[in-house]
């Protein structure tokens, strides 16, 4: 979390005391960098952009591999399951603590980017991607909604990360290779040679938040992205409760 802090701090005092003339984002999706001295507000977003393509991902597989995994490793799995507990309610519960944290990650780094954001550059209208202004208060919220759509994305990911952990008994080891499935869709998303299965990676529309900073909302590529998550979730979390419900847990 303190990691994840770190992002927005580091971009509101280097925005602050270092910016200069061409200074962008340095990454993936819309250039909020550029307006962060005009609104506070940008150092959330500039924040996110940054951090969702490998921060945040890393965060939460590092929590999904350790949900059943971390369990097996420490020998407590057995003993969970003897209490006794569903295996259903169980993964269901694993999976809710994954959805929470990923949401609260999400929190933080918005959350600080707002707070240092407003105390170094201030607030007032916010410039949205179409040219047109918004009061405040309207801001905000669009930036709320943009935490919630990164959440629905990122707890999309913690089905995956769920679903691995079920496999092994070595967190570590789940969380390398949920994090290798996801910068590998991330690498997939960039060739343009495979443009034809870009609709259907899991990462594909992570950036268009960007959408929900339009006038009107953009709700194309949104729609697209939480489409694209629930099928994600549904055919991974499907997948981790049918190894989890045949696992063999008595060693």
């Amino acid at each position: 979390m303190l990691v994840l802090a770190a992002v927005p701090t580091l971009i509101a005092i280097a925005v602050k005391f270092w910016a200069g003339p061409g200074d962008n984002n340095g990454g993936g999706g819309p250039d909020f960098a550029s307006q962060i001295t005009n609104n506070g507000l940008f150092v959330a977003l500039t924040a996110l952009t940054l951090e969702l393509p490998l921060f945040l991902p890393l965060a939460v597989a590092a929590i999904a591999a350790d949900a059943v995994a971390g369990e097996a490793n420490l020998g407590t799995l057995r003993y969970l399951l003897t209490v006794p507990v569903q295996r259903t309610r169980l993964l269901a519960i694993k999976y809710a603590a994954i959805v929470i944290f990923a949401t609260v990650a999400t929190l933080i780094v918005a959350g600080t980017g707002i707070v240092l954001g407003l105390a170094m550059f201030g607030g007032g209208n916010l410039t949205l991607l179409s040219g047109s202004q918004i009061p405040f208060g309207a801001g905000l919220w669009r930036v709320i909604l943009i935490c919630g759509y990164i959440s629905v994305a990122l707890a999309g990911l913690g089905a995956v990360g769920l679903f691995v952990s079920t496999l092994t008994e070595q967190p570590i080891g789940g969380t390398i290779a949920i994090l290798i499935l996801c910068v590998g869709s991330q690498i997939a998303d960039s060739i343009s040679q495979l443009s034809a299965i870009h609709p259907y990676l899991l990462t594909h529309y992570w950036l268009g938040f960007g959408d929900l900073l339009r006038d009107p909302i953009a709700t194309t590529q949104v729609n697209h992205g939480l489409a694209v998550t629930a099928v994600y979730g549904a055919i991974f979390w499907t997948a981790a409760w049918a190894r989890f419900a045949g696992k063999d847990v008595s060693g």
